[in-house]
C-alpha cells in the first residue's frame, strides 16, 4: 500500500474540470513533483490533498486515513507557499514554533524542536534576525523549518522556488533535497519548472488539461516520454511528419521528407503515418560522409556551457545541442553533417502529433 493514494480524484468548477478522474500512489519517504503549463491542474491537486479545496469525486488516503471529512489544519501537514507567508515582526526563531504553539506545544519541547529545525535548514545562527532582514533563499528555509518542525506525515510544496533568482534557484534545488532527505518526509511539489522537477524528484508526474498524462522517474520521463506534448514539455524536442514502413524487436524503417532512415527497435505501432521525434542533444555534427543528413546553420546561440543551433534540413529546421568544448562551433551559413543514432528517435501516433 503506497503513503498517500489519490483514487479518482476529480474537481469541477461548474462546467469547468480543473483535475479529472486523477489515481497516484506515492511512496513513503519520496519526493514527488506534480509538473505541468498553468491551468494543468497541478496546484488544484496539491490543494485537494492539504484540504483547501473539496474534491468533486474521488478519495485521498495518507498512510491509510481517508482525509475526505478531515478539515485542513487536522490534517497535521506541512504547507510551503510560494510566497513563504513568513510573519515580517517574528524572528526566524518565532515564525518557527508558530505552528508548535498552536498545539499547544510546551516551552521546553518547542524549543528543542525549533533549535533542531533550524540546525537542519542551516540557520541556528539567524534565530533572532527578522525575515525582512535575510535574503530570499534564507525565508525559504525559514519556511520549510516552520512547515518540518510539526514533524509533518505529508509536506506539501507550492512552486517554493519561483521566487528565487536563476542562480539561488538552482543552489536551492540541491539544498531542498538534502533538507527532505535528512527529515526523511513524503514531499509532493508542485511546479512548472521542468529541470526543477528532474533534477529534485524520485518521481515526476506530468499534467495536462486535468489529466495525469506521465507518471516515471526523471531519467525515463524525459527519456521515454509517452506522448509529444510531454517529449515537448520536458526540453525541446525536433518533430517531424514520418512514415513507418516496418518494424520489429531488432529495429524499424522509417521515411521522412521522401528519405529512408532507420528507426529503433521495439516499435509497436502498425506501418503507416507517424511522428518522429529526435532530441535536440541526441543530434551530432559529423562529417560528410558519416552523416544521415546535411543542414545548413540559420542560427546559433551560446549559452555558457552549450551552443544552440538551428539548421535547414531536407526534414525541416532541425535544433541541434553542442557541448561548449572550448572551441567556436559553425557559424551561421556554414554546411554541416549531421547524425544520430536509430534508438535515440521516437516514434509517436501523428494523430497524436497533430494534437
Amino acid at each position: 500500500m503506497a503513503f498517500l493514494e489519490l483514487h479518482g480524484l476529480t474537481k469541477r468548477y461548474g462546467t469547468i474540470t480543473a483535475v479529472d478522474s486523477m489515481t497516484l500512489n506515492v511512496e513513503k519517504n519520496s519526493f514527488v513533483s506534480l509538473l505541468g503549463p498553468s491551468g494543468c491542474g497541478k496546484t488544484t491537486t496539491l490543494q485537494m490533498v492539504a484540504g483547501f479545496e473539496t474534491p468533486t469525486e474521488g478519495r485521498i488516503l495518507l498512510n491509510g486515513r481517508d482525509l475526505s471529512a478531515i478539515p485542513a489544519r487536522e490534517r497535521g501537514l506541512g504547507i510551503v507557499f510560494q510566497s513563504y507567508a513568513l510573519f515580517m515582526h517574528m524572528t526566524v526563531a518565532e515564525n518557527v514554533a508558530f505552528g508548535l504553539e498552536m498545539r499547544k506545544v510546551g516551552k521546553a519541547e518547542r524549543a528543542r524542536r525549533v533549535a533542531a529545525a533550524l540546525d537542519l535548514v542551516h540557520l541556528s545562527h539567524l534565530a533572532d534576525r527578522y525575515p525582512r532582514a535575510m535574503s530570499g533563499g534564507q525565508r525559504q528555509r525559514v519556511a520549510l523549518a516552520r512547515a518540518l518542525v510539526i514533524e509533518p506525515e505529508l509536506l506539501l510544496l507550492d512552486e517554493p522556488l519561483s521566487n528565487l533568482d536563476a542562480k539561488l534557484r538552482e543552489e536551492m534545488q540541491l539544498e531542498l533535497r538534502r533538507i527532505q532527505r535528512e527529515a526523511g518526509v513524503t514531499t509532493l511539489m508542485v511546479t512548472h519548472d521542468q529541470s526543477e522537477a528532474l533534477a529534485m524528484s524520485d518521481r515526476v508526474v506530468v499534467m495536462e488539461r486535468g489529466h495525469l498524462r506521465q507518471e516515471d522517474a526523471p531519467f525515463e520521463v524525459y527519456e521515454q516520454p509517452g506522448s509529444l506534448f510531454v517529449s515537448n514539455f520536458l526540453g525541446k524536442s525536433n518533430v517531424y511528419d514520418a512514415r513507418l514502413i516496418a518494424a520489429d524487436a531488432t529495429g524499424s524503417r522509417l521515411v521522412v521528407a521522401g528519405r529512408e532512415i532507420a528507426g529503433p527497435a521495439g516499435v509497436t505501432l502498425p506501418p503507416g503515418d507517424v511522428a518522429l521525434v529526435l532530441r535536440p542533444e541526441r543530434v551530432e555534427v559529423v562529417a560528410p560522409d558519416a552523416a544521415l543528413i546535411e543542414g545548413r546553420v540559420i542560427e546559433r546561440i551560446f549559452f555558457g556551457n552549450q551552443w544552440l543551433l538551428r539548421a535547414g534540413t531536407p526534414f525541416g529546421e532541425m535544433l541541434i545541442s553542442r557541448r561548449n568544448s572550448g572551441r567556436a562551433e559553425a557559424a551561421v551559413g556554414d554546411r554541416i553533417g549531421l547524425g544520430w543514432e536509430a534508438h535515440h528517435i521516437r516514434v509517436l501516433p501523428r494523430e497524436e502529433a497533430r494534437a
